[in-house]
């Protein structure tokens, strides 16, 4: 007999002792609870339903992989086939990035060459009276304002580069390329051309671009646009100015703090240096849209 309930396997329906109590011949509950976990009827089911559940299960992943192999054979085959139009389609668009570039440098060569015939042209006629001499020198200042007319002197230097493979940025990630290189952005650049206005310099130029009225400096994707020209890391920032005082003012600025920021967190490289001979590029000169003509 076993102590869990009151099942004797000796006892039957006529099996009777005197002096022996009467046995109920079934298992008691609770040997049956800690015994049996599944009801007889499930047990049945599930022992009549494997074999049957093993052979579909074979035949789901046997279509399954069927499946996947087609696609990527169907994928393979047209990237095959589509693979000689892609890089025809990219020779032709590389050619025509070429030939656009070209016919840039060539106009603003010839733009380069006529601006200086008619500063010729016009200083020539202007230069033999007092008069003459005056507008030319309100002309000049204006130019340099302007920054039509190239600069030569003392300033500073300001070189960034980019340090390669590096954490995102949270507060521009979403301006960012994923995986790229790049963690210098427009607004950093913007930053310091600001702090170096704001530290006393008279022209600044930035990847060989002269900064001046109308002059932006933009994100376009994975690259930098200063005037509408692409600049690529390392990125020179000329300021020509007192290279004393535009040192000591850039040193305590918000753009050299925060370039200082970059390169202890993402390992920009950051060089500050003075030099006597900054020579900056004439920038752009901008279409007059609105004019008034002087006298008759």
């Amino acid at each position: 007999m076993s102590s869990l309930g009151g099942y004797d396997a000796s006892t039957g329906p006529t099996a009777h002792r005197p002096d022996a109590p009467t046995r109920i011949p079934v298992p008691s509950l609770l040997r049956s609870l800690l015994t049996d976990h599944l009801d007889p009827g499930y047990a049945a089911a599930a022992q009549d339903g494997k074999p049957r559940s093993a052979v579909s299960s074979a035949l789901w992943q046997v279509l399954a992989a069927v499946t996947i192999a087609t696609v990527f054979a169907l994928a393979w085959a047209q990237a095959r086939d589509t693979a000689p139009g892609v890089r025809e389609t990219q020779q032709v668009m590389a050619g025509s990035v070429r030939a656009a570039e070209a016919a840039t440098e060539e106009a603003a060569a010839r733009r380069t060459s006529l601006t200086a015939e008619v500063n010729a042209a016009r200083r020539s006629r202007l230069e033999g009276d007092a008069e003459g001499r005056q507008l030319l020198a309100g002309l000049d200042e204006a130019n340099y304002a302007a920054a039509a007319t190239p600069v030569i002197g003392p300033g500073l230097t300001v070189t960034v580069t980019d340090p390669g493979m590096s954490r995102d940025l949270t507060d521009v990630s979403k301006q960012r390329v994923e995986g790229s290189r790049q963690v210098i952005l427009d607004r950093d650049l913007q930053l310091v051309v600001n702090s170096l206005w704001a530290g006393g310099a008279e022209a600044i130029s930035v990847g060989g671009v002269r900064v001046g009225p109308n002059v932006t400096i933009r994100q376009a994707g994975g690259g930098i646009l200063v005037d509408n020209q692409p600049i690529s890391s390392p990125y020179a920032i000329l300021a020509v100015g007192p290279p004393n005082a535009l040192d000591d003012n850039f040193t305590r600025s918000a753009g050299l703090q925060r370039l200082r920021l970059l390169e202890g967190s993402y390992g920009v490289v950051v060089n500050v240096s003075s030099d006597d001979g900054l020579v900056l590029p004439a920038g752009s000169v901008r279409e007059i849209r609105f004019a008034r003509q002087m006298g008759p």
